[in-house]
Order: structure tokens, then C-alpha cells, then sequence
């Protein structure tokens, strides 16, 4: 988190036998709950953010546009949500167009054959 983040404050319910838990460990360390759980949901976003799966998921809803670019980003480092970006880009372009060139001879007038039973008895030597 940067240190130009806003604080947000959130409110929620747990059972009572974490938050007791929580204070605990928070004693122990000489921090508040705040603290830790703030650590703890750092730690969790961070290890679902480079989870392969997660990415997965992340990269199919944006591709079927589920998910903007913005979602992207929070949700994965942005080297990832650029890759995404640029892959969706290729992917809803229209496919190029091009017909073989007819004014080039590109095999310079050798071309060959190849029956696959004749390709298939050259490799088991």
C-alpha cells in the first residue's frame, strides 16, 4: 500500500472466537487489529494475485468482457493486466486479410512433394 492510499473505513461481522484471537496475536505483537488484518488481507491478495488459476479466471472474464481493464488492473500486477490488454487487443481485432502473393515464387522453382508414408519410413532409421 502506498502511503498515498485513502483509508477506507469498513465495518463487518466475524465470529467472536477469531476477533478474540485476533486480539491476542495483536498483544502479543504490540499492534492493534487493525493492523493485522489489514497485513492479512495484503498477504491473501497478494498470494491470489500471482495464483495461475486466479489469472486464469481473471483473463477469461476480461476477454469476455465481464471485467474492465480498471478490475484488471486491481486485480493482478500490471505487467499481467497489460499482457491481458494487449492479447484482448489482438484478439477482437478483425483477422488480416492477406491473399498469397501471386508475383513471387517463393520456392524459387523447388518445390517438393512429401507423401507422409515416404516421411514416415525416413525417421525410423
Amino acid at each position: 500500500m502506498s502511503a498515498s492510499d485513502d483509508h477506507k473505513r469498513v465495518h463487518f461481522q466475524s465470529p467472536e472466537s477469531l476477533v478474540e484471537r485476533l486480539d491476542a496475536i495483536a498483544d502479543l505483537f504490540g499492534t492493534d487489529r487493525t493492523d493485522l488484518l489489514v497485513e492479512a488481507m495484503r498477504e491473501y491478495i497478494e498470494a491470489t494475485a500471482s495464483d495461475e488459476g486466479f489469472q486464469e479466471l481473471v483473463a477469461r472474464r476480461y476477454y469476455e468482457d465481464d471485467l474492465d481493464f480498471e478490475t484488471v488492473k486491481r486485480l493482478v500486477d500490471p505487467e499481467t493486466a497489460q499482457r491481458l490488454r494487449l492479447l484482448k487487443a489482438d484478439l477482437d481485432e478483425e483477422p488480416y486479410d492477406l491473399a498469397a502473393p501471386d508475383d513471387t515464387d517463393i520456392y524459387d522453382d523447388d518445390r517438393r512433394s512429401v507423401t507422409p508414408d515416404a516421411a514416415d519410413e525416413s525417421t525410423d532409421e
